[in-house]
């Protein structure tokens, strides 16, 4: 059997946020993808709103890159992993095209690039500049040669005229223009407190607005151009989940006899939150639990009255549950069964804001009363990379065990931990660990922690038994 080549891979990088990263990547993915191109969808750095956007655009699950969450040597076998069976890969760049991690830059969309040895297509705001871009681009051009900028695409174009002398100052430092988008006000998402509002919760409009970013992209630049400059993603196996798991704590056995049948005592059901208030998280993470040897069952807290039949475990990535607290509030049945799961003993992992659904109330609301905390929205953003060390051990974590977590939330509880779950340097300890329950505004990428999640996915099973 002849092995399929390799899909290729470009990444859509910029000088600055706001520049229309998102609505070129977007717009790009969807309208290849309207021609019959099998598109897989990337995210670098720790975003779990534009995945959205990318997912609608594909068909396909978002998928984030982030070098500083699960290591530099996964990247390009997580991006094998994502891009299985599709032509192309269309990497969205986070921020500026060198920002990453502040004190080293570790985690940019330039080092991601090099990692996948792909190019990138710079998109530029060339608003109020004309001859300058040469400059720019010069300067974007030459900064690290381990990274090379292909292409440019001008973004918010007033005029044709402005556009022939951009093209004419970026010829001047020999780089293609791709493509020259106007100004369209109407093409802008809503956004709140932490960015966009999430696909999931702007609904019909999402699409709508998906589809605005393709035909505008379809229509200004050369798709084929584009194409023409992606290359092959660095060749070497894909990431594998099984792999990832195997020989740690507890290994799957496949050949069970009729116990590993779903609900039975050696698969036991994990349920993992969604719906509108619980979109954050990453595909790789219900990967790694299936392969770990769990059923992963899918409850959404405001509509599901009752956590799925035979749960043994409760995960609870992040989202913007504050935007809905009154109806997560109104929905006690499910909250009762969330506290009652919780007191069993059973292992319950609550990440970033959905920290917030296990405490005793949120802005006034009730929530599960898990965790002896109140929980309100502040005017204050926390936000970045943290070195963590676990303080209190746990299914997930062993205490001593250090990672490397992201924070992003303008909430507050009070008090801030029981037996906390993890410290790091500037901070006092943060989160609960208390009986099987690990809940705490830092969030890890499964992917870099696979022991975690076969330490949950046993304790599911010996809750179970």
């Amino acid at each position: 059997m002849t092995a399929r080549a390799a899909a290729r891979a470009v990444v859509i990088g910029a000088p600055a946020s706001g520049s229309g990263k998102t609505t070129v990547a977007t717009g790009l993915m969807a309208a290849l993808r309207r021609r019959g191109t099998a598109v897989a969808p990337f995210k670098v750095g720790p975003d779990y709103i534009d995945p959205g956007y990318h997912a609608l655009a594909t068909g396909l699950p978002g998928r984030n890159l982030d070098p500083v969450l699960v290591g530099a040597d996964r990247v390009a076998p997580l991006a094998r992993h994502g891009a299985a069976g599709a032509e192309i890969a269309v990497v969205e760049g986070v921020m500026g095209l060198f920002d990453g991690r502040l004190a080293d830059g570790a985690g940019s969309t330039a080092q991601v690039a090099g990692l996948l040895g792909a190019p990138v297509v710079l998109v530029v705001d060339c608003r109020g500049q004309s001859r300058s871009l040469a400059a720019l681009l010069h300067g974007f051009r030459s900064f690290d040669p381990a990274c090379r900028v292909a292409g440019v695409v001008l973004n918010r174009v007033g005029s044709e005229r402005h556009a022939d002398v951009l093209r004419a100052a970026a010829g001047e430092v020999g780089l293609p223009v791709l493509g020259a988008l106007p100004r369209r006000d109407a093409l802008a998402v809503p956004s709140r407190h932490l960015g966009l509002v999430t696909a999931a919760e702007h609904g019909p409009a999402a699409t709508a607005a998906v589809d605005a970013m393709a035909e505008l992209v379809a229509a200004h630049v050369d798709l084929d151009a584009v194409a023409a400059l992606a290359t092959p993603l660095p060749p070497g196996p894909a990431w594998n989940p099984a792999a990832e798991v195997a020989g740690t704590d507890p290994a799957p056995d496949p050949a069970a006899d009729g116990r590993d049948g779903p609900g039975g005592p050696d698969r036991p059901v994990v349920a993992v939150a969604g719906g509108a208030a619980f979109t954050f998280g990453y595909a790789e993470h219900a990967e790694l639990l299936a392969a770990a040897g769990a059923d992963v069952a899918v409850v959404d807290p405001l509509r599901d009255t009752a956590l799925p039949p035979g749960t043994a475990a409760l995960v609870l990535p992040g989202g913007f549950p504050e935007e809905h607290a009154a109806d997560l509030g109104a929905n006690a049945p499910l909250r009762s069964a969330v506290r009652a799961l919780a007191a069993s003993g059973a292992p319950v992992h609550a990440e970033c804001a959905r920290l917030l659904y296990l405490c005793a109330d949120l802005d006034g609301a009730p929530m599960c009363g898990v965790l002896p905390a109140r929980a309100a929205m502040t005017p204050r953003l926390t936000l970045g990379y943290r070195e963590a060390v676990a303080l209190t051990g746990s299914a997930l974590f062993g205490a001593g065990e250090r990672v490397t977590g992201h924070e992003f939330h303008r909430c507050a509880v009070e008090p801030r931990s029981g037996d906390p779950a993890w410290g790091w340097r500037g901070d006092p300890p943060e989160g609960w660990v208390a009986g099987g329950v690990h809940a705490s505004f830092l969030h890890t990428h499964p992917a870099g922690h696979p022991s975690a999640i076969s330490g949950l996915v046993g304790a599911a099973r010996r809750i179970r038994k």
